[in-house]
């Protein structure tokens, strides 16, 4: 049963990464592929209907974890609390940049929001892909089950690592190229004439950064903990894992300067999913890895009881269909490209 919510813990980040992932990406590119006021209502407008329920998906994935992993859940956001912290604030200002700048008519203040959401947008990647390198590297744990880490210390990894050191920053660099081609094929997919292909443009410019990004971070994480393919030399059908990744790799360099926005979409989404199911795969049965691997924190050591995961399950698989089905309702209603001039935003 820990197994189990174990993935369902995973695929619910994977689900926020990809659906909130490509709203941070627009937020990215906003400044510079929306040269006009117009321009900049419609990326907006695009995500506008749907990046408030596209963050709902982080605060279920942290209810879940929460659930199932207590102890996971207590170590992590006493040991994190900055970065979360800092988190936090990007998410209250991103959201106050959005929502702000609809009610202001003011060009200045209009600027000055625009400049707001697009900077938390591009922090708000950074620390989340600093955190993933987190949780790959490993942390300081103790024989307590908690840590501390300041946000960095001297960028090396020794025996005071912090919270940014030259891995997690090459992981954040990933995490800020992949969700800005994602966004831009989300912005090239709900828009058109010179916007959409400024997005196009964008995502073209990103894809060599992305692959080349995404070979040298599986080098060093092979590096930093050799024991990453111990399960993909246990279970052969983890191979599936790089061989989606490279498909759609290939796929996004083919379709986007094609004009295939939606097929380009689609190979993003999988390659963002699969990374993270990828990095998941490989470290099962760990939750957080310790840097001494004899404190490591397992589903087996940090999971509650089986009776109230196995009561949990009834409850959480009634309410995954309450919030996917309003999510296929809200992409339905709001599907097709978008003008300038409609809707609040």
């Amino acid at each position: 049963m820990a197994g189990l919510w174990f993935w369902i813990v995973a695929v619910m980040v994977a689900a926020y990464v990809v659906l909130d992932g490509f709203d941070l990406g627009a937020g990215v590119i906003y400044l510079f592929a929306a040269k006009t006021n117009d321009e900049r209502r419609q990326v907006l407008r695009a995500i506008g209907p749907v990046w408030d329920g596209n963050e709902v998906w982080l605060l279920a994935a942290g209810g879940t974890l929460y659930f199932a992993f207590p102890r996971l859940y207590a170590s992590s956001f006493s040991g994190f609390y900055l970065p979360l912290t800092i988190v936090l604030w990007l998410l209250i200002l991103r959201g106050i940049g959005i929502e702000f700048r609809a009610h202001i008519e003011n060009r200045m203040w209009q600027d000055f929001f625009d400049v707001v959401f697009s900077g938390s947008s591009l922090l708000l990647a950074v620390f989340f892909g600093a955190a993933l390198g987190n949780v790959v590297r490993g942390v300081p744990l103790d024989s307590t089950g908690y840590f501390f880490e300041p946000l960095w210390t001297n960028f090396k990894l020794s025996s005071r690592i912090g919270i940014l050191d030259w891995y997690t920053v090459l992981i954040a660099v990933l995490a800020l190229v992949t969700l800005t081609a994602h966004g831009s094929y989300y912005v090239a997919l709900k828009t058109d004439a010179d916007l959409g292909r400024r997005a196009r443009g964008f995502a073209l410019l990103c894809w060599p950064l992305q692959f080349f990004l995404t070979v040298i971070s599986l080098v060093a994480t092979y590096f930093i903990r050799p024991d990453i393919m111990t399960n993909y030399a246990k279970h052969p059908i983890g191979i599936l894992v790089p061989i989606v990744v490279v498909v759609s790799l290939a796929v996004m360099l083919w379709a986007n300067p094609n004009g295939k926005e939606k097929l380009a979409f689609v190979a993003s989404s999988l390659y963002v999913t699969f990374m993270l199911v990828g990095a998941a795969f490989a470290l099962y049965p760990v939750v957080l890895p310790a840097r001494d691997h004899q404190y490591d924190l397992t589903i087996y050591n940090t999971a509650a009881g089986s009776h109230g995961l196995s009561v949990g399950l009834v409850w959480w698989t009634f309410a995954a269909v309450l919030a996917v089905s309003y999510f296929a309702f809200v992409y339905r209603k709001f599907r097709g490209k978008v003008q300038a001039g409609e809707g609040h935003y």
